[in-house]
């Protein structure tokens, strides 16, 4: 009896092992064809093509030559979100009728953990709204938003305080001004996500106050009502449901001026 049993828990044993060694390489596989994707996609967006014909996106401006083989391969892209000494250089996704679609799908809409960073779907890229989120997993291997982590530290923050995020027609640059901690879907965390608009200036001054009440350090930098703000969101482990936020606001907008109509 004890014979059979013994031989009945190898099997169990070796069937968890077999189990776990597959979900292992498939893990690696994917991170591997993860990272080979998007490698390949800054490629593209670090050598456009300069002899394509500029094309139209809306009846004011045309699509940056940039992002144009992109935005023709997958019309869910509405932007670039980069991030100097990081790895946080993706394009930025959004599907306003399936909100969460790219928390896991890669830019080829294909199924991955790995995701692809996108905005909320209440936000207004063209407009655009008054704070746009952008959310990117928290990955272990340091990919998507992982990097967010380094503006814990004030001294990252002092030699990196501006977040380059382009639209398809419009070349951007945001100043950090508040980077902090919280938790999300409760009532003790601070609902970040939920300010997209300011109706008065006292709902602009009240998100600003409260990130800058929860700020991990003071960047001496205000924003007022009328300023355009982004805000960089991933998971944060130090807490259960903990979120790490980097709000920046827009400090310059540049149009090229051959990718105009």
């Amino acid at each position: 009896m004890k014979k059979i049993i013994c031989i009945s828990l190898m099997a169990a044993f070796a069937v968890l092992l077999t189990v776990s060694a597959y979900f292992l390489i498939s893990d690696k596989a994917d991170e591997k064809a993860q990272a080979e994707k998007y490698e390949s996609i800054a490629e593209q967006v670090a050598q456009p093509d300069e002899t394509r014909e500029p094309i139209q996106y809306d009846t004011e401006k045309a699509l940056l030559t940039d992002y144009t083989d992109l935005f023709l391969q997958n019309g869910d892209m509405v932007g670039w979100v980069s991030v100097a000494d990081t790895n946080i250089n993706y394009p930025v996704m959004q599907t306003p009728d399936n909100p969460n679609f790219y928390l896991k799908h890669g830019f080829d809409k294909i199924y991955s953990d790995y995701g692809c960073p996108y905005i909320q779907e209440n936000c207004d890229v063209k407009t655009p709204s008054d704070n746009l989120v952008i959310y990117g997993h928290h990955m272990k291997n340091g990919t998507m938003f992982s990097d967010l982590t380094k503006f814990e530290d004030k001294s990252f923050w002092e030699s990196h305080k501006t977040i380059t995020f382009n639209t398809l027609t419009d070349k951007q640059e945001y100043e950090v001004v508040a980077v902090f901690k919280t938790v999300a879907y409760s009532q003790e965390g601070f609902r970040y996500y939920d300010f997209v608009n300011a109706d008065t200036a006292e709902d602009f001054d009240g998100y600003f106050a409260k990130c800058k009440e929860l700020a991990l350090f003071d960047t001496g930098i205000n924003a007022q009502y009328g300023d355009k703000l982004i805000t960089l969101s991933t998971c944060e482990y130090s807490q259960n449901n903990g979120r790490l936020a980097v709000v920046a606001k827009l400090v310059s907008r540049q149009l090229d001026p051959s990718e105009t109509a």
